[in-house]
């Protein structure tokens, strides 16, 4: 069974995959781009209450819940 298609993660896929494009495909140039973009917009970075930053849902790195 295919999944109902999604404009928004297509579009998102599209994306993703012209950034990576650019890089050549190449995960360690990728991975450096993230990792540059990443020092470039430290200041908007979310931080758990103990200073380290959080994880993809807003939480503290392996907190439940």
């Amino acid at each position: 069974m295919k999944p109902k298609a999604d404009p928004v993660i297509d579009e998102v896929r599209e994306v993703r995959h012209q950034i990576s494009e650019r890089f050549g495909h190449d995960p360690e140039r990728l991975v450096a781009y993230y990792m540059e973009l990443q020092e470039k917009f430290r200041v908007r970075l979310i931080h758990a209450p103990n200073g380290e930053p959080a994880g993809p849902t807003g939480r503290e790195n392996g907190a439940q819940g």
